[in-house]
């Protein structure tokens, strides 16, 4: 692509410097923005631990079933992603073109998560070509079915939001490290689910007490403890509270985020055109976009290698660290969650100072290196004679993941500008629909695979700690070494993608002489 360095240097849209006040997000719309991780986190990340814990230790259903039902969860979401990215892209409405979806998807999602645990104790099996399957497999996915569609709603148009919040290339990796920073607190929400769920107030309870353990939570600190080793909390009726509780945060989270946050480039750029995005532009057409491939390619070996860490880990942790002590494993596993909270606050803004030093291809390259070291690490912070060493390992698990996410989502808003250079187009859904169908695909595939590989290595949760030296063994082989295999690729996809400071300076003053200055500091 040539540029025409006379028109540019005589443009008004001339270099500025590093993000001027127009540029500039304000303060209240990135806290908005980073709000909305909520729905995202917890829309999403809610279903791994429902899955593992509610179905797998608690109603005994069998991994590799769960595996199948977990595949299927992430798959209805990639599927759906398509359908709202292109909605949202052709909406026009007295809110804008993602606002909306904001609105309605926030309390769709919050008001639907307690479905995926609406469940009772024996509800039987169907026989079906020879083999007994329990009912609650059919309930995992029909739920799944039902559910991911609300959550799509608010996910697509919230991710293309970000795309389109500022035109400047450091600005962008800043909002993005708000964001970041902001969503470590839903991250820690995650793992504190684990031990909510497992707590000593769900030791003997039952739907007819729930209330008094609801009001011993209320009034007596004991009630938060770990339960007993060798009691049988009722990891049911915990998750159910649990849903409740964090869908109704999930919908106040979502609001503010509508309320907070504007979409600029709606009112300068795309309430004026007359184009419509295509519901196949959606997918397929986004990969005619040389440097998204480079980005697909590096986040389906990202987020399919690490997809597997969270079941995997947490495995490792309760069997093979705690000797099978649930109660026990899932209060480790909530200090992780505080570790990897504190870790990922460090690094959103760590990786973004990188970027505005070296760019946020060289980053992102340091991020993956970095991962490396972690998962060669994990071998030996995983150990039962220093239960302690697993925080490290989570911490540092979050430290690179916060740099993945803020610098992923800041060079998807770069591919956005350098595909509307080459089509006039602002296609932020489908972009960001494109990327999450493949990125979720992937990461469907890896979450399910890590329930498959547990059922292959011969985990048994009714043994508890008495699993085998082998099984053991091979969890640990497989939570370190399939991350590395994924980081690998991506370092070597993300050495492939060229869309540096400079780059991006030219295309923005070419799209700016075309089609005008989109400001952001202007409310």
């Amino acid at each position: 692509m040539s540029v025409d360095v006379e028109r540019i240097e005589s443009s008004p849209s001339a270099p500025r410097g590093d993000s001027p006040g127009w540029d500039r997000i304000p303060h209240r719309q990135k806290l908005g923005y980073g709000l909305g991780a909520f729905v995202d986190m917890w829309g999403h990340g809610n279903y791994g631990l429902f899955a593992y814990v509610v179905f797998g230790q608690f109603l005994g259903v069998n991994l590799t079933l769960i595996g199948i039902a977990v595949v299927f969860n992430q798959l209805m979401d990639a599927l759906w992603n398509p359908v709202f990215g292109w909605m949202s892209d052709n909406t026009r409405s007295p809110f804008g073109r993602r606002r909306i979806y904001l609105l309605i998807g926030a309390i769709a999602a919050g008001l639907g998560l307690p479905l995926l645990v609406a469940v009772g104790p024996g509800w039987g099996s169907t026989h079906l070509w020879g083999r007994t399957i329990p009912n609650y497999f059919w309930f995992m996915l029909g739920s799944s079915a039902l559910y991911l569609p609300l959550v799509s709603c608010f996910c697509v148009p919230y991710s293309s939001l970000g795309y389109e919040l500022t035109p400047d290339y450091q600005e962008r990796t800043r909002l993005f490290a708000w964001k970041y920073v902001l969503q470590q607190v839903p991250l820690a929400g995650l793992f504190f689910g684990g031990k909510f769920v497992s707590m000593a107030a769900w030791v003997g309870a039952t739907p007819s007490n729930l209330t008094e353990r609801l009001k011993a939570l209320a009034t007596h600190l004991c009630a938060w403890g770990t339960a007993p080793a060798r009691a049988h909390p009722n990891l049911l009726l915990g998750s159910q509270v649990f849903a409740v509780g964090s869908g109704l945060l999930m919908i106040v989270a979502g609001l503010a985020c509508f309320r907070l946050v504007s979409e600029p480039f709606y009112r300068t750029v795309v309430a004026r055109g007359k184009s419509r995005v295509s519901l196949r532009e959606a997918v397929w057409e986004t990969l005619r976009c040389r440097p998204f491939r480079s980005q697909v390619a590096m986040s389906v070996a990202f987020g399919a290698g690490l997809s597997m860490v969270g079941t995997l880990g947490y495995s490792a942790t309760i069997y093979f660290v705690c000797r099978g002590n649930i109660s026990t494993a899932n209060h480790w596993n909530f200090l992780m969650g505080l570790a990897g909270m504190g870790a990922g606050v460090l690094g959103a803004p760590l990786f973004a100072a990188a970027s505005r030093v070296w760019g946020k291809r060289h980053a992102m390259a340091a991020v993956f290196a970095t991962g490396l070291l972690v998962f060669v690490a994990a071998w030996w912070l995983y150990t039962p004679s220093f239960p302690a060493l697993q925080i490290a390992a989570s911490g540092l698990i979050a430290f690179i993941g916060a740099g993945f996410w803020m610098l992923h989502d800041s060079i998807g808003a770069d591919i956005v500008d350098y595909d509307e250079l080459e089509t006039g187009k602002r296609r932020e859904g489908a972009f960001a629909a494109s990327l999450n169908f493949f990125m979720k695909s992937s990461m469907a595939v890896g979450a399910g695979l890590s329930f498959v590989i547990l059922d292959w290595v011969g985990l048994d949760c009714k043994l508890e700690g008495a699993q085998s030296a082998r099984t053991l063994l091979e969890i640990r082989l497989f939570l370190s070494g399939v991350p590395l295999i994924g980081l690998a690729f991506a370092l070597w996809a993300v050495l492939r993608l060229n869309l540096s400071e400079k780059r991006m300076a030219e295309i923005r003053q070419m799209l700016e002489a075309r089609r005008g200055v989109v400001g952001t500091g202007e409310r």
